[in-house]
């Protein structure tokens, strides 16, 4: 499948490549009596993806207009066709932390659909070289909007937007690819 990318964007991770080392933090577990997330957990993103099919799709950030109307509502939509599909797991990338990344899920109703993986401070996101400098409009260090195609561990599709795009990511798109 040819990489699909928007002229200039430089990345470090492109089709056949492996995943880099790393790791993610994800919250599946909520307090009884705030409704809060606790209990974040670290997981390291080669161990992950050993032996799965996963889609990973990234965005700018948690509860932002775009990711919340239609990126990450589209793969919760779309998830039981995907994981029929192929598709072993769906992660929902973004520079945020666990506990935003889990109300967010919870919010959406992404349970047992999409994993919310966290990358609190861009460290992830700038192995994969989809980091993208949001600072002056308040925002900082964030992710690319994207999705990629993993098969164990090797990236077999990779489209990322750009500012103000959204085709090559949304799920419509990883349905007609697997």
């Amino acid at each position: 499948m040819p990489l699909q990318c928007k002229q200039g964007t430089s990345m470090t991770i492109s089709i056949g490549d492996h995943l880099p080392a790393g790791q993610l933090t994800e919250c599946i577990e909520f307090d009884a009596t705030t409704a809060c997330p606790t209990n974040p957990q670290t997981l390291d993103i080669i161990e992950q993806s050993q032996g799965k099919k996963i889609i990973i799709f990234g965005v700018p950030g948690a509860f932002t207009p775009l990711c919340s109307a239609q990126h990450l509502p589209g793969y919760i939509k779309y998830a039981e066709q995907l994981k029929v599909k192929g598709a072993d797991e769906i992660w929902c990338l973004s520079v945020n932390d666990a506990f935003v990344m889990a109300a967010w899920g919870k919010e959406q109703n992404a349970t047992g659909k999409v994993r919310m993986m966290a990358d609190g401070s861009a460290i992830y996101t700038q192995a994969l070289g989809l980091d993208r400098d949001l600072t002056k409009g308040g925002m900082g260090i964030r992710c690319f909007r994207f999705a990629m195609l993993v098969d164990n561990g090797e990236v077999t599709y990779l489209g990322v937007e750009g500012s103000g795009e959204f085709g090559v990511s949304k799920a419509e798109t990883l349905l007609e690819l697997l």
